[in-house]
């Protein structure tokens, strides 16, 4: 089995300047490698089901170490209290809204994670809690256990603070009703209604070509994707 150096110098050969510059645009911290997760998928499979290992890569604080970290950790086998650190840890957006959810939603509590995460004052974590539970409300082994109620309100408490929220937390928060219109049909009419009284939500993307969805069209468009 690959030791964590192995998988750093693998890291460090994938990357490219090219793809540094790439995420650099996305706002990314100086250090990373700038592998694709195209890349990065190849490395995981070297280390499937190493769960120690993932914890090792997160840990060392690298961009594209932590990225790679949540193809590898099992977040049913983490301490809520490591979870927590990686929410506060992740460096930047493309680690604290994908990465980090990503293994979040495994763990047992993952709602209570992803609540206490969205009142957090740090736009990172908060930003990470509500695409924690966006990515919950998609998820098949969550659907049985979800509570409509807590979410329907918190669409009601987004529509009346979103375009006073940070900047990525109204990325997060658009994506949020986007989730709950999108997989749960009982608040698709409200999630949709919600989201064309919302209108047009601002976020600064840097240097880039991406676009906030609009939440309204988005939600139909995954409906005619189910039909």
């Amino acid at each position: 089995m690959p030791t964590l150096n192995d998988i750093m110098s693998s890291l460090k050969k994938a990357g490219s300047v090219q793809t540094q510059n790439i995420y650099a645009k996305h706002g990314a911290p100086n250090g990373m490698f700038g592998v694709k997760v195209a890349d990065m998928k190849k490395i995981a499979k070297t280390i499937k089901g190493d769960h120690e290992m993932g914890l090792k890569l997160f840990a060392t604080g690298n961009p594209d170490a932590m990225y790679l970290a949540s193809m590898v950790a099992d977040g049913s086998r983490m301490k809520k209290s490591e979870l927590n650190k990686w929410a506060r840890d992740a460096c930047w957006y493309m680690v604290s809204e994908y990465a980090v959810p990503e293994v979040a939603v495994a763990h047992r509590d993952a709602v209570g994670l992803a609540n206490k995460w969205i009142a957090a004052k740090k736009e990172h974590i908060a930003s990470c809690g509500w695409a924690t539970y966006a990515k919950l409300l998609g998820s098949k082994t969550a659907a049985q256990e979800l509570n409509i109620d807590e979410i329907s309100k918190h669409i009601d408490d987004i529509e009346s603070k979103i375009h006073d929220c940070p900047n990525r937390v109204r990325y997060t928060m658009n994506g949020f009703v986007i989730a709950a219109g999108g997989y749960l049909p009982k608040l698709t009419k409200k999630a949709t209604a919600a989201a064309r009284r919302i209108g047009k939500v601002h976020v600064e993307m840097g240097e880039t070509s991406c676009k906030v969805p609009f939440a309204p069209d988005y939600i139909a468009k995954m409906h005619r994707r189910k039909k």
